[in-house]
C-alpha cells in the first residue's frame, strides 16, 4: 500500500464523520452501538436519514447533504481511500448532516434499525452482469433493505447503464411496484415541473460527466419499497452493455453476442 494510501487511512480514523466497520470488524446481528441510534448518537437530530450506497468518493452524499440540510445523509462504501475525498470536504466545510460509513453493503442491514432509513441512493452502481445476487436492486439486497427502512421509503437509481436501468425496471414490473419518475435520458427531459428529476439531475459526479461527454445518456427511477409481499427476479432476458465503462471492463463479443 501506497504512503498516500497509508496516509489517507489514518486521516479517516481520526475524522469524526467516518465510521469504519471493515470485514475484519463485522458486527454481530444487534450488536452495531449506532444501530437504532444514529439520530440521537451521531447526527444529533431527528431528520430523516438517507443512505448512498456505493458512494465512492462521496461527491453525491455531500452534494445531496448540501441541497438538503433537512435531511441526514450517509454514504457508505468499503474504499476508504476513494471516500476520503467526500469525507474530509464535509469535515472541513462543517456539515453537521452528513456522515460516512466504510463497510460492505453486502451486510448493510445490521448497520440500521428497523424503520431508522427514510431514503437510498444508488449513484453509478456497477451493474454486476455476470451475478444477480450482487446487483443492488435485485431481490437480494431490496429485502435487505426492507429491514431497515421505513415502510414505502423511497429508493433512487442513477446509472449510465442501460442493462441496470433495464433490469430494474422490470424488477419493478414483475413485483406491481409503481415508479414515481423513470427516463433513460434524464438530461434529455424536462426537469422544471417535478422535483424528484429536479434533484436527479441537480449533481453531477465527475464521472457522470465523463460518461455524458462520451454521449452516454444518463438513467434515473425512483420506487417506494413497499414491506409487505414477496419479491421476485424478472425473467426478462436483458441486453448486456457492450461499451467500457470507467471502471469496468469492456464485455466480451461472446457476452455481448456482437
Amino acid at each position: 500500500m501506497g504512503k498516500g494510501k497509508l496516509a489517507k487511512f489514518a486521516e479517516m480514523a481520526e475524522n469524526p464523520l467516518v465510521v469504519e466497520c471493515p470485514y475484519s470488524a463485522l458486527p454481530r446481528e444487534g450488536e452495531f452501538p449506532l444501530r437504532g441510534h444514529w439520530h440521537a448518537d451521531f447526527f444529533h437530530n431527528s431528520h430523516p436519514i438517507v443512505l448512498e450506497l456505493g458512494c465512492g468518493r462521496g461527491e453525491y452524499t455531500v452534494g445531496l447533504g448540501r441541497m438538503r440540510p433537512d435531511k441526514n445523509y450517509i454514504g457508505v462504501d468499503i474504499k476508504g481511500a476513494r471516500m476520503w475525498t467526500g469525507a474530509r470536504e464535509a469535515l472541513e466545510s462543517g456539515m453537521t448532516n452528513v456522515g460516512f460509513l466504510r463497510t460492505q453493503i453486502e451486510f448493510i442491514d445490521r448497520f440500521f434499525a428497523p424503520g431508522e432509513v427514510s431514503e437510498i441512493w444508488l449513484t453509478f452502481s456497477d451493474p454486476q452482469m455476470k451475478k444477480v445476487t450482487k446487483r443492488l436492486t435485485s431481490t437480494y439486497f431490496l429485502q435487505r433493505y426492507r429491514r431497515f427502512m421505513q415502510p414505502d421509503g423511497l429508493v433512487h437509481l442513477k446509472t449510465d447503464s442501460r442493462f441496470l436501468y433495464t433490469y430494474t425496471v422490470e424488477m419493478l414490473r414483475a413485483n406491481s411496484i409503481p415508479t414515481l419518475a423513470c427516463t433513460d435520458n434524464l438530461y434529455g427531459t424536462s426537469l422544471e415541473a417535478d422535483t424528484l428529476l429536479h434533484d436527479a439531475a441537480a449533481i453531477q459526479t465527475y464521472y457522470e460527466q465523463m460518461w455524458r461527454q462520451r454521449g452516454i445518456d444518463i438513467k434515473y427511477l425512483c420506487f417506494r419499497l413497499p414491506q409487505e409481499g414477496n419479491l421476485v427476479e424478472s425473467d426478462v432476458e436483458i441486453p448486456l452493455d457492450d461499451y467500457r465503462s470507467y471502471c469496468r471492463a469492456k464485455r466480451s463479443s461472446k457476452e455481448t453476442g456482437k
